[in-house]
């Protein structure tokens, strides 16, 4: 069976928690995510989950696509397929939608690669990620 992909649920937060625990990445706080941490997408292969990223669907044309996150113990060769399947299927939910374009943030070089290789544009300048808790 084949790579598919779905809309996140419930089920998989604790799943991307321990993903996110194991990557060393900060626990998320469910409300800085869309639609309270469901508003993405879970690519899956035999329903074993590989991979999910967030797509935040903003009061402009340009969407967000952020948090990519994957299973750290899927050692399989389409796990690159993997990625650009969600990346693209992040693209299609961001279009039909009626957005005009899509921003992303990494400095991971195999996300970079990934976005390059279905033709986004990278800036070779680097930035910076600022935040700030406000309440």
């Amino acid at each position: 069976m084949g790579l598919t992909t779905r809309a996140l649920q419930e089920s998989d937060w604790e799943i991307l928690q321990s993903w996110w625990k194991w990557w060393r990445w900060p626990e998320m706080n469910r409300d800085l995510l869309p639609a309270n941490g469901l508003g993405g997408l879970m690519v899956c292969k035999n329903n074993l989950p590989i991979i999910a990223g967030f797509l935040y669907l903003t009061n402009s044309k340009g969407a967000l696509l952020d948090w990519i996150i994957s299973n750290p113990e899927y050692k399989d060769k389409d796990r690159r397929t993997a990625l650009l399947l969600l990346i693209d299927s992040c693209e299609e939910i961001a279009k039909l939608n009626g957005y005009n374009i899509i921003f992303s943030f990494t400095r991971n070089k195999s996300l970079i690669d990934a976005h390059v290789e279905l033709g986004y544009t990278i800036d070779p300048n680097p930035s910076y990620e600022i935040s700030k808790k406000i309440i």
